[in-house]
């Protein structure tokens, strides 16, 4: 087995950050390798999943909900049943609220315009396997750019959450009408992640900010605890 972890970033016809995460998780000592969405099994490897940024699709139908059922979807809800770390990015988190393997829905932005801009995102939670590098409370800066990113789910579901620590990520401010600002959650074992900021357009000063290699090195070292014990 390689020293650097195998990292598979599933990509889909409108996919436009997937050579985008793959460049940042090398950086962070992964092997990424890219699968197709017609794939029907993940190398066999893998240590963790990305499901990245883009228009997946054309998202013609509800974003994400057409590659909710890819193929390759069904290998990676076995991965993610398996207890194998998965982090949905942006159109990876809708994604993975329209295949039920995080709760909620993603709506229009409040002001119904695509929002592209940096963010402030405060880690709620510096438990989670994607958090570990980070500091309860830690401000962290990274851009979004998406126009389906308020995230929603019941009232009820949402204090569950809450108590539970499931609501990971929030914003420092109303970004995009997001209930309570959360821009990122986990699913209840805590080894999936979806968030609407790009953490792979955040790891190196000269982008601006390096805040979101914190949550990918995280990743990187869960994907290698997840490799040694598969193996």
């Amino acid at each position: 087995m390689s020293a650097r972890p195998t990292v598979a970033v599933v990509v889909f016809p409108g996919s436009n950050d997937d050579h985008d995460a793959a460049w940042a998780l090398g950086s962070m000592g992964a092997e990424p390798v890219l699968v197709w969405h017609e794939d029907t099994a993940l190398p066999g490897d893998t240590g963790a999943v990305v499901l990245p940024g883009g228009f997946s699709y054309g998202d013609y139908l509800r974003a994400g909900a057409i590659a909710s059922v890819a193929p390759v979807m069904d290998a990676v809800r076995r991965f993610a049943d398996s207890g194998g770390p998965v982090l949905g990015i942006c159109n990876g988190f809708q994604m993975l609220c329209e295949a039920r393997l995080l709760p909620g829905v993603l709506l229009p932005n409040r002001q119904l315009e695509f929002v592209c801009r940096d963010a402030q995102v405060r880690v709620e939670n510096a438990g989670t396997l994607f958090t570990r590098r980070c500091d309860s409370g830690q401000e962290l800066t990274i851009p979004v750019k998406h126009g389906d990113g308020a995230w929603y789910v019941d009232e009820g579901t949402f204090v569950q959450l809450a108590t539970r620590g499931q609501l990971v990520l929030r914003y420092t401010e109303d970004v995009n009408g997001s209930l309570g600002n959360v821009a990122g959650i986990v699913n209840g074992r805590g080894n999936v992640l979806g968030l609407m900021p790009h953490p792979e357009h955040a790891v190196d000063p000269l982008l601006g900010s390096a805040d979101g290699g914190l949550l990918l090195a995280a990743l990187v070292d869960a994907a290698s605890t997840h490799s040694l014990a598969a193996a």
